[in-house]
């Protein structure tokens, strides 16, 4: 494998036994447990001058604190997107700023390309020929768009409530589409059936890759370096398996480690009422989740009622001083229509959680009148606008 120097190979969150990257590949060969890239930091020498040194052009800007150098990337230039002011947003919460990272200026239109993009560089240096993943809808679309660009064939099962959209453009990105009939869970017992029957297929699933939330951490160094360097006091993410939110906490250790920061942002998981596990779990002081019976939500890309990494997810939250907040669907796409409204920039149904949730903390009092508040945008609105539009005509808009 081509890797950088300063990656050291894999860890095992649960058992904490280290593994080869070359040999271990998805889960721990020893306990199933999640795997998460190492790195020996002391052998690096970055700087803030470093990277801002460099054209602000993708994430693989950062490449001394990934798995592999940009030359050896399948990528599209994902990343460096726009961390936008939002000042009406500031004033409506009572906070010093909020700025909006603006993930849909992505390839394909989410922030799931910062994890395929590692996904499946690390298929490709593994000779794998095929990618496979179950998938609400975007991670699908983006799987397939990156295979596609690798050479590699790819597989991906999605609900029969993902939008058009997606299921449209893993087509369109010479994927193998499986619409299953039901919601996630049906999709994801459709992949492992498949998994079982194709031992060649290489998974770039959440969690079961070690890559994916490995990518989405560069969402994090992108945003403290958009604000000069200086951490947010607070970072919103819509969560439902909590990819993002895990990488964007590693990498905010990981900066603070490096010396190029001092603090770490309190970390929020806002979720959905309708399907809110991790929320349920914040508040009643568990570490792990309980399944969420009956997910009910319009907010089908957090719609996730058994989020295998939860405990990953809680710590974040609990190390960071952060919390989880639930809101109605009504509330959620009542912040999706006013933020575009309002400040011009067009949130996705599901990632307008975030935006929901922030101003249901605000009323709670989490932030202080001068604080910094991000809130992720983790795809665009095109994708759903006609949920939205719907939305509002129900109210007679």
């Amino acid at each position: 494998m081509e890797t950088t120097p300063a990656f050291e190979g894999l860890r095992c969150v649960d058992c904490e036994e280290t593994f080869d990257a070359e040999t271990a590949t998805h889960r721990c060969p020893d306990c199933g447990g999640i795997l998460d890239p190492t790195y020996d930091y002391d052998a690096l020498d970055v700087s803030r001058e470093t990277f801002e040194s460099r054209r602000f052009d993708s994430m693989w800007r950062y490449e001394e604190l990934l798995p592999f150098p940009r030359d050896a990337a399948v990528s599209m230039d994902e990343g460096a997107t726009a961390l936008v002011e939002c000042p009406t947003l500031a004033d409506e919460m009572g906070v010093g700023a909020v700025y909006l990272k603006d993930e849909g200026r992505n390839p394909t239109g989410t922030f799931k390309d910062r994890g395929q993009t590692v996904a499946v560089t690390a298929a490709s240096q593994h000779g794998a020929s095929d990618v496979a993943l179950a998938s609400a809808g975007n991670a699908g679309q983006s799987a397939a768009a990156y295979a596609g660009r690798a050479g590699l064939d790819s597989h991906v099962f999605l609900p029969s409530r993902s939008g058009f959209t997606n299921k449209a453009l893993v087509n369109v990105h010479g994927g193998d589409m499986n619409v299953v009939e039901g919601r996630i869970g049906d999709a994801g017992a459709a992949f492992d059936d498949a998994m079982a029957e194709h031992d060649d297929w290489y998974s770039v699933k959440t969690f079961e890759t070690p890559y994916r939330h490995e990518g989405k951490k560069t969402m994090y160094y992108e945003t403290v370096e958009q604000l000069d360097w200086e951490t947010p006091d607070h970072v919103v993410y819509p969560t439902g398996g909590g990819v993002g939110l895990v990488g964007m906490h590693k990498a905010a250790k990981e900066l603070r480690d490096l010396g190029l920061t001092e603090n770490l942002p309190a970390m929020y998981a806002a979720q959905a009422e309708g399907c809110a596990p991790i929320v349920r779990a914040f508040q009643e002081g568990r570490d792990v989740h309980e399944p969420w019976d009956t997910p009910d939500t319009i907010c089908g890309g957090i719609e996730i009622p058994d989020p295998g990494a939860s405990p990953l997810v809680l710590d974040a939250l609990r190390e960071s001083d952060g919390g989880a907040v639930a809101t109605s669907d009504e509330e959620i796409l009542d912040a999706a229509t006013q933020v575009a409204a309002h400040e011009g920039l067009e949130m996705g149904a599901t990632c307008a959680a975030a935006a929901s949730g922030a101003s249901a903390l605000a009323d709670d009092g989490a932030f202080g009148e001068d604080d910094t508040v991000v809130i992720l945008n983790t795809g665009t609105a095109n994708k759903d606008a006609d949920v939205l539009r719907s939305h509002l005509m129900s109210k007679g808009i």
